[in-house]
């Protein structure tokens, strides 16, 4: 491999946008209705001249990231922001020229210490930097004329030895062996408070004086029967929400729809931190075994996903139960090494999400093939999941990194849950309709993305730049 270039780092904007969601999303202890989409801005120059602008999108979604009933939404909007201007003061601090891999080795530590120090946890200290990183290789691949895919296969990040956890991989050998695909399966989420059937929802327009249930009317799926429906999914996303009996009973109208197809459906369950030790998630595994509606279901489910509180997760050994089916850590990835313990307590799996940062999940994919190759199976594994990456950067850039990395389904909820790029001006709408006509299309009065047979086609992805042959107009955006 040739050595990957340097670049300094000259200046770091931030900016941010609203989103407004069409339908609630219930997910763990929060239902949400709204919240901003952080963008971050990144310009580099490299020896012998020459600049280039990068940039990448993320959801600031509350309570996942500090679960603290004690802080209100808006609180954490405020830790996202703030971690945000943290990544920028550090990465300019000190932008002197080195790799792309190597801005992100010379800032991980020190940004973590100083984000403990405000109290804030490993997880939300990493997206600033998440977003940082992205822009910063966007802006290299630009520069460079090159996609994605090719700057990761031929390592122009310069990903190894910066960074102890990352040493002792040879990472030109595994990722010049990675193969992205022409397309994916999109695994729709089922959040706990989405209808099921029409029969869940107020026959009215509008929601109910709950806030939950009520129709949209805005001609677009809402009910899980209309998803299948519409796009053909294949793959879902089931949360539950702890108690057992309620659980079952939901998941048992989720059955009666999904058993409708003819052809096989693939599952994975949810718990979203519910449970307080693996005796729970046991009693829940029995409770869907014990009943006859829920044996194709069941045997449908791929893996369960962070099903015990990230405090509790890394010190339960999960050796010693066996739940029929493998679990992985999704909230409990916070620190790079996070992984290799859950490793050591029995789970099998870990997933990839951008805003947890994308050399993580690179290095991630690396510890599976490896840890396989020493076992001589295919034990371990990685997931991908959503935090409602929104259509444009965001949407693009995840699909991307997990197509680089061989996984086959996505989680994608962003689509469902707000209407496209409707908020958007027409003009960015219809550059990105035009560069990516693939993943896009336009309908119901805006650009969203295309879903055919359950699945996103991805061929324009492979395109200069991290994943976009558009980008966001920052004139229209306040700054964050």
């Amino acid at each position: 491999m040739a050595e990957a270039p340097v670049l300094s780092i000259r200046a770091i904007e931030l900016y941010e946008r609203p989103v407004k969601l069409r339908m609630p999303f219930r997910f763990g202890v929060v239902t949400l209705t709204q919240s901003p989409q952080a963008f971050a801005r990144v310009q580099v120059s490299l020896p012998g001249g020459g600049t280039a602008w990068g940039a990448a999108a993320e959801l600031m979604a509350p309570k996942w990231f500090d679960k603290n009933l004690a802080l209100s939404n808006e609180d954490n909007f405020d830790q996202l922001r703030d971690v945000l201007r943290m990544a920028r003061e550090a990465y300019l601090s000190d932008a002197s020229p080195a790799t792309a891999f190597g801005h992100f080795a010379r800032h991980h530590e020190a940004h973590a210490r100083a984000a403990a120090a405000r109290g804030y946890n490993p997880l939300l200290a990493s997206y600033g930097p998440a977003l940082v990183d992205r822009a910063v290789l966007d802006a290299l691949c630009r520069a460079r004329g090159v996609s994605f895919y090719g700057a990761m296969q031929a390592n122009v990040a310069g990903m190894g030895r910066a960074h102890p956890q990352f040493d002792g991989i040879d990472f030109d050998a595994f990722l010049a062996g990675l193969r992205p695909a022409r397309s994916m399966h999109a695994r729709h989420t089922v959040g706990l408070v989405d209808a099921i059937t029409a029969a869940d929802q107020s026959p009215h327009p509008g929601p109910p004086p709950t806030g939950e249930g009520g129709r949209v009317g805005d001609g677009l799926p809402e009910t899980l029967e209309e998803v299948v429906q519409v796009y053909g999914h294949r793959y879902f996303k089931l949360k539950v929400a702890g108690k057992v009996q309620a659980d079952v009973q939901r998941l048992q109208a989720i059955a009666a729809v999904l058993d409708r197809s003819p052809q096989p459906y693939f599952a994975s369950l949810d718990g979203n931190e519910q449970y307080e030790g693996a005796q729970g998630v046991l009693e829940l595994v029995r409770g869907i075994q014990a009943q006859p509606a829920l044996r194709r279901l069941w045997d449908s489910i791929l893996f369960i996903e962070q099903p015990i509180a990230r405090k509790l997760a890394l010190q339960v050994d999960l050796r010693a139960t066996d739940f029929g089916k493998p679990v992985i850590v999704d909230e409990s990835d916070g620190e790079l090494e996070s992984f290799v313990q859950a490793r050591a307590h029995g789970y099998a799996g870990v997933s990839s999400k951008t805003c947890k940062g994308f050399y993580k999940s690179v290095l991630n994919a690396a510890r599976c093939a490896a840890w396989n190759r020493e076992e001589g199976g295919s034990r371990y594994f990685m997931s991908a999941e959503d935090l409602t990456t929104q259509a444009g950067l965001s949407v693009q850039q995840d699909l991307a990194l997990v197509n680089l990395l061989g996984i086959t389904h996505v989680e994608r909820n962003g689509h469902h849950y707000v209407n496209g790029m409707a908020a958007l001006p027409e003009a960015e709408q219809q550059a990105f309709l035009r560069a990516h006509p693939d993943v896009y299309e336009h309908s119901h009065g805006a650009v969203r993305l295309r879903i055919r047979g359950g699945e996103i086609a991805l061929a324009s992805l492979d395109t200069p730049g991290f994943a976009s042959g558009a980008l966001p107009d920052f004139g229209t955006m306040p700054a964050l």
